[in-house]
């Protein structure tokens, strides 16, 4: 199992919590998880592992993510859906932007990697985000720190 990452921040804490696990940081966003993934062999199990932000669950829980796909909310397209872990009915939305406000009204989670590493066509994805803001980016800085 490979450990993916996107910041400084999240590196260190996956290092603490997932000891003797290759642990790979892409840096943020799509274009950062596409270079830094495209050569990996698809069957290898991947645990994508950081901080997110949230429309409605408090600050600092833990979530599985069930299910994951990319969010632009100003354009309507019946976006591609990859299921992560079926007992979790937490979606992730994944943004080219830090998500500041949503129209959304279900518990729900928002990053700018996961829907990317899926895309690439690994088999085996599973997702934990803590969530780190409630769509703020003043609460994301001091959260992480």
């Amino acid at each position: 199992m490979i450990v993916v990452v996107a910041t400084d921040e999240e590196y260190k804490l996956a290092k603490k919590r997932f000891k003797n696990k290759i642990i790979i940081k892409t840096g943020v966003g799509g274009v950062n998880v596409i270079r830094k993934l495209r050569k990996i062999p698809k069957w290898i199990k991947i645990l994508n592992f950081g901080y997110v932000g949230s429309n409605n669950i408090p600050v600092g829980t833990e979530v599985y993510v069930g299910e994951s796909r990319l969010y632009h909310p100003n354009a309507i397209y019946n976006e591609v859906e990859y299921t992560l872990d079926k007992e979790s009915t937490i979606k992730c939305f994944t943004s080219s932007d830090f998500v500041l406000n949503t129209d959304l009204k279900k518990p729900c989670v928002f990053d700018m990697e996961l829907a990317y590493i899926c895309a690439l066509g690994f088999k085996r994805v599973r997702s934990i985000k803590i969530v780190s803001d409630n769509l703020s980016l003043k609460e994301y800085e001091k959260s992480v720190k």
